[in-house]
C-alpha cells in the first residue's frame, strides 16, 4: 500500500477510538506544549534583554573604569587622557561618565535626582536619540553649559508633559542650586541597563527612603565637576571602535595608553569590560539554561510515547484477525509494518500540532505578563513536529513489528 493510504487508514482508525486516540496523544501534547512554552518565552527573555544592551550601544562599548579601593588620586582619568585615547585611529568616540545625585524641582514639583555626566560624544556611544529637542553640543561641554537632557517620565514628572525643551529647572546639590535649561528628552531610565521601575527604585534606596518623586537627568560632565567645586576627574570612560571587529583591539590600545599617561602599569588600577562578550555571555546563559529547563519537560514527551506504545498494542491485539486475513490475502510484512508504523507516527503528529499550538498561546500570555516579545522561531517548530514524529516512529516500532510478524494462521484463529 501507498503511503497516503496508510494516512487514511489511521486517521480512520483515530476518528473510530476518537477519545482514545485523544487521551493517547495528552501526553504528546503536554510534552510539546511546555517545551514550546519554555523555549519560546526563553528566546524573547533573551532577545529583550540583549536587545536592551544593544540599544544603549553595549554591542559595541568598552567601558574603562578605575578600581577605587587600589588608586591613588593621580590614577583617576583626566581631559588630557581623552584627549589622548581620541587620536586613536580605532576609537571612534570617548566619553567620561560623572555621577552625581541631589533635588531638582520646579514651581510644581519637587524630587530626588540622580545626575549623570559626559560629553557630547557620549549619545553616539549610547546610540540614543532625543525624542524631543537635542544633546548637548561639545561647545556646550567646553564651556561647562548649565543644560541639561531629562528622562521621558521624569519630564512628565516635573513639568506634567515630555516635551519640555525650553523649560527650566532649579537642580541642587548639598546647598548649592543653578537653573538649568533642558534641551533634550530621551529615555535616560533604559541606558544603563535598568527599566525605569528599577531605577526609581534604586534612586529611593540612594535618597534614604525619602518619600519623594525621582528625576534622570544628563549634563555636560563638566557642568558637574564645576558645580560640585571638584577637580576634573573621572573613574569611568566610555568609548567605541570604527568598527566592531577593532573593539577588543580599541580596548587594549586604550589601556596601554592609560597606563602610560599615569605610570601605573606595574599596579593592577584599571578594569576594561567588553561589553559586547557581556552580551554574548548573558545570551548564552539565558539560552543554556531555558535548554535544560525544556530538556527537563520534554520527559513528559517520553511518558507520552510509552502511552503511545502501549496503545498501538492493545490496538494490534484488538485487530490481530484482520491483520492475518490481509495477510491471507497476500499482504507482506513489511506492509502491515508500516501500517502500524504510519498509525503511530500521525497520532504523535497530530499531538505535536496540538501541543504546538498551545504552547504558542501559553507562551504569549507568559511573555504579555512578563512584558517581554514573543519569540516563535522556526526551529522551534521544527523541532516539536520533529520531536513528536520521531516519538511516535521509535514506540511504534516494537507494536508495528509485532502485528507484521504474526503469523497468519495464528492470526485467524483469533476470535
Amino acid at each position: 500500500m501507498s503511503l497516503k493510504e496508510n494516512i487514511k487508514i489511521a486517521l480512520f482508525s483515530i476518528k473510530t477510538n476518537l477519545m482514545r486516540s485523544l487521551l493517547t496523544m495528552l501526553g504528546i501534547i503536554i510534552g510539546v506544549a511546555s517545551v514550546i512554552t519554555i523555549i519560546t518565552v526563553g528566546d524573547g527573555g533573551a532577545d529583550y534583554i540583549v536587545g536592551m544592551i544593544n540599544e544603549m550601544g553595549g554591542s559595541s562599548t568598552i567601558q574603562i573604569s578605575v578600581k577605587m579601593s587600589q588608586a591613588t588620586a593621580s590614577d583617576y582619568f583626566t581631559p588630557k587622557d581623552i584627549a589622548a585615547l581620541q587620536t586613536v585611529p580605532e576609537i571612534a568616540y570617548v566619553s567620561p561618565l560623572k555621577q552625581t545625585f541631589g533635588t531638582a524641582s520646579t514651581q510644581s514639583e519637587t524630587a530626588f535626582a540622580m545626575a549623570f555626566g559626559g560629553n557630547s560624544s557620549l549619545q553616539y556611544i549610547l546610540a540614543s536619540e532625543c525624542r524631543y529637542g537635542q544633546f548637548f553640543t561639545e561647545q556646550e561641554y567646553k564651556s561647562a553649559s548649565p543644560v541639561a537632557l531629562i528622562d521621558a517620565v521624569s519630564a512628565k514628572t516635573m513639568f506634567g508633559k515630555e516635551n519640555c525643551v525650553g523649560e527650566s529647572l532649579t537642580f541642587s546639590v548639598e546647598g548649592r542650586s543653578v537653573n538649568v535649561r533642558i534641551v533634550g528628552v530621551l529615555s535616560l531610565s533604559g541606558l544603563f541597563g535598568s527599566d525605569t521601575e528599577s531605577m526609581s527604585s534604586m534612586m529611593e534606596q540612594f535618597g534614604g527612603g525619602m518619600d519623594m518623586a525621582s528625576c534622570i537627568m544628563m549634563f555636560p560632565a563638566t557642568f558637574l565637576v564645576n558645580f560640585s567645586g571638584s577637580q576634573e576627574r573621572y573613574d569611568t570612560l566610555y568609548l567605541t571602535s570604527v568598527e566592531d571587529s577593532l573593539l577588543t583591539s580599541a580596548g587594549e590600545t586604550a589601556l596601554s595608553i592609560l597606563q602610560a599617561q599615569h605610570n601605573n602599569a606595574d599596579r593592577d588600577v584599571y578594569m576594561v569590560t567588553n561589553l559586547a562578550q557581556f552580551v554574548d555571555l548573558i545570551d548564552s546563559v539565558i539560552r543554556i539554561f531555558t535548554l535544560f529547563i525544556a530538556a527537563v519537560s520534554a520527559i513528559s514527551l517520553v511518558v507520552g510515547g510509552v502511552g503511545v506504545m502501549n496503545i498501538m498494542l492493545v490496538s494490534v491485539t484488538e485487530r490481530t484477525r484482520e491483520i492475518g486475513i490481509r495477510k491471507a490475502l497476500g499482504a507482506r510484512t513489511n506492509t502491515i509494518l508500516m501500517q502500524f508504523l504510519t498509525e503511530s507516527v500521525v497520532i504523535c503528529f497530530i499531538g505535536g500540532v496540538i501541543g504546538l499550538i498551545l504552547g504558542v498561546v501559553l507562551a504569549a500570555i507568559v511573555a504579555a505578563v512578563m512584558n517581554v516579545p514573543l519569540s516563535v522561531k522556526l526551529w522551534t517548530i521544527a523541532l516539536a513536529i520533529g520531536f513528536s514524529s520521531g516519538i511516535g516512529i521509535f514506540f511504534g516500532i516494537y507494536p508495528a513489528k509485532r502485528a507484521a510478524q504474526l503469523p497468519p494462521i495464528e492470526a485467524l484463529r483469533k476470535d
